[in-house]
């Protein structure tokens, strides 16, 4: 048996952003030797989540100045034509060698089609790798400057979820748990990064963070979503013989 305190702590708002849950997961991992997160592996091959996306969400309102379409149309600024500018720039920022990606996913704007339109609104998806991207990218994402004479640009927003880095004591859990599935369980245990974010994401700076620990299936938040129930008490063991490994081990 474990000679050390182990914590089990259950949320219920992690699908829309952890609100209530994130100071007390804070507070657990900030007192916890490692985290070992119970999310979902997604994947066929059983594999881990030794790396997660830090995800950021902003809001960019535009305003312009509004005028009759056919009679004084020059007299207007369009904030929907200064949006897509901005859309057109934002996903320019998009770099798939370095791992980020900017999605404008939602945008509104206008009245009704005879009046250049006043006002514009989009919602910003942001994911990046490191923390050190997180820092390049803040500054761009918050001082987007106007690309039209006579709109104004704001955006406001920030990081939900830190990323999940693959560090050093990160792939030294995951070698504690490849080598517990192969000599105790039988199988292979390979390990993914993933571009989605989960409470891991909140415990990688405070403690090292092991993530999709949990059910073993496919499909994520598709029509096929699903688990497979003969991987649950394979995916048990291997919990039960982490968390009595890791109670006499140096992470």
């Amino acid at each position: 048996m474990p000679d050390r305190k182990v914590v089990f702590l259950f949320t219920s708002d992690e699908e829309i952003g952890s609100p209530t849950s994130r100071p007390l997961i804070e507070e657990e991992a900030g007192k916890s030797k490692c985290v070992l997160v119970l999310e979902p592996s997604m994947s066929p091959n059983r594999a881990l989540k030794t790396s997660r996306k830090g995800v950021g969400i902003f809001t960019m309102k535009i305003r312009g100045i509004p005028s009759h379409a056919g009679v004084d149309h020059e007299k207007g600024r369009s904030a929907v034509e200064e949006l897509a500018r901005q859309i057109t720039y934002l996903h320019s920022l998009t770099d798939y060698d370095i791992g980020t990606t900017v999605n404008v996913g939602f945008v509104k704007g206008g009245t009704i089609s005879n009046v250049v339109a006043a006002e514009a609104e989009a919602e910003i998806d942001l994911r990046v790798v490191t923390q050190e991207e997180v820092n390049r990218m803040l500054p761009i994402l918050l001082n987007l400057k106007s690309r039209s004479e006579g709109t104004i640009v704001e955006v406001t927003g920030g990081m939900n979820r830190p990323p999940l880095e693959r560090t050093e004591k990160v792939q030294r859990l995951y070698g504690i748990a490849k080598e517990l599935a192969k000599s105790q369980i039988g199988f292979d245990l390979p390990q993914a990064s993933t571009g989605g974010g989960s409470d891991g994401n909140f415990t990688a700076p405070l403690a090292p963070t092991l993530d999709g620990l949990g059910a073993v299936g496919d499909g994520a938040h598709a029509v096929h979503e699903h688990l497979l129930i003969s991987e649950m008490p394979v995916r048990s063991a291997l919990v039960a013989l982490l968390i009595e490994q890791l109670a006499n081990e140096t992470v």
